[in-house]
């Protein structure tokens, strides 16, 4: 996962909400709060249909406060973001979502966290979701469950960026301002997309997947995600400087490979193969909110120097 700078987010912040003061950088929040809601005979795009579809969310704030969606990324989940690099550099006093003005959203999105997915039961007779599905479950926990009438802002990052730019098209007079971040608003292509096929088509050409009827996790599951997160994180230089010799990047690898992992093959593959058809570039004339879009210099996955962000927000009367 991309490490995001802070510091620059904390510098542009005022480009999008003019709070006004200098912020302050406290890590304390209010108590997070669970809950779920379930959808009956939720549609998903393929025309597949569940009786009942589970939307899990957390929440951290005072439900009278102006309300903002955190969006989480592929393998992530909403509390999976309460960790003191994220929640505590944004929900506390001061803060530039501090919680006691804001009142925080972080839904589970579809085939993630505990919300419904593969391995509750129906394992790869599960709907074939896509991103949109997962927004627009999103925007019915929100105003069918929660009353939530308008959001201050949707803020994600990965997945959770690539699904705040079809937030804006989908929904473009629901929120005051979008912030994605690590993504672009473009076809998946590219090593993204390579990466992520990868992925999939190792989980499903494993004899051990079984066409997704697997009593034990296929050994592949943990292979292709380790790969993948080698291949897409953290940036060359920071690659280097962990492993500077064969000796220690074969340390490094091996120990990637022998830590315990918990992860689920059916929701992973489905996971990664819900980006297949993103694409939210045709649209993007459709966004009224106020963008601000944040890459890092370090993102293999949405690399700076293909200038497609600069090209694509220039079609935005209100982004940068």
């Amino acid at each position: 996962m991309l490490v995001l700078k802070f510091l620059f987010l904390r510098a542009l912040w005022l480009a999008v909400f003019s709070l006004g003061a200098p912020p302050v950088w406290a890590a304390d929040y209010p108590a997070p709060k669970e809950g779920s809601w379930v959808v009956r005979d939720f549609r998903f795009h393929t025309g597949e249909t569940l009786p009942e579809l589970r939307l899990h969310y957390t929440t951290v704030g005072d439900p009278a406060g102006e309300p903002v969606v955190v969006l989480h990324g592929t393998t992530g989940s909403g509390a999976g973001l309460l960790t003191p690099g994220f929640a505590g550099e944004l929900f506390g006093p001061g803060q530039p979502l501090d919680a006691s003005r804001y009142y925080v959203i972080l839904p589970d999105a579809i085939g993630t966290g505990k919300s419904s997915k593969p391995s509750d039961g129906m394992r790869a007779k599960f709907p074939q979701y896509n991103y949109n599905d997962m927004v627009d479950a999103q925007y019915r926990l929100l105003a069918e469950h929660l009353g939530v009438k308008h959001l201050r802002l949707v803020i994600g990052n990965s997945m959770g960026g690539m699904q705040t730019w079809i937030w804006g098209q989908r929904y473009p007079g629901f929120m005051d301002a979008l912030l994605p971040m690590a993504s672009l608003p473009t076809e998946m292509s590219g090593r993204n997309w390579i990466l992520r096929r990868l992925v999939v088509d190792s989980i499903r050409n494993d004899p051990e997947w079984l066409s997704g009827d697997y009593t034990r996790q296929p050994k592949s599951l943990q292979f292709a995600s380790v790969f993948y997160g080698f291949a897409s994180n953290g940036g060359s230089q920071a690659l280097y400087k962990a492993a500077p010799t064969r000796e220690k990047a074969d340390q490094l690898l091996n120990q990637r490979l022998s830590a315990p992992f918990s992860g689920d093959a059916n929701d992973h593959l489905y996971q990664w193969d819900s980006s297949r058809d993103y694409n939210p570039s045709p649209g993007l004339e459709k966004i009224q909110a106020t963008l601000l879009a944040i890459n890092s210099a370090d993102d293999e996955r949405n690399p700076p120097e293909l200038g497609l962000l600069q090209s694509e927000v220039q079609r935005l009367k209100k982004a940068r």
